[in-house]
């Protein structure tokens, strides 16, 4: 059993370093075929692949974070993640064929 950090942002991952979590691998992109049951995954996923690492018996937290509108498309430091109140939150999420 793994855990993942699933992020591209540098400030993500200061954040998560800060929080001292405990991370086996830290990845920009996840490739859902990677994980297996009984991994965790966190980060900030598109809903089919966080459907996929479900699916795959893994659990899914999301890093959510409440900002402001004018912070959206830049990246944010770990003190703004801070102050975004960001926070690990557990999704189950079950695709659905087309």
């Amino acid at each position: 059993m793994r855990t993942l950090f699933v992020s591209r942002h540098p400030g993500a991952v200061e954040w998560a370093r800060r929080k001292g979590l405990a991370v086996d691998a830290w990845v920009a992109h996840l490739d859902p075929a990677t994980v297996g049951a009984g991994d965790t995954v966190i980060g900030s996923l598109p809903p089919h692949l966080a459907a996929a690492v479900c699916a795959r018996g893994a659990r899914f937290l999301h890093l959510r974070l409440d900002i402001p509108a004018e912070w959206r498309g830049r990246e944010l430091s770990a003190d703004e993640l801070e102050s975004a109140d960001a926070r690990l939150e557990e999704f189950f999420v079950k695709g659905k064929p087309a």
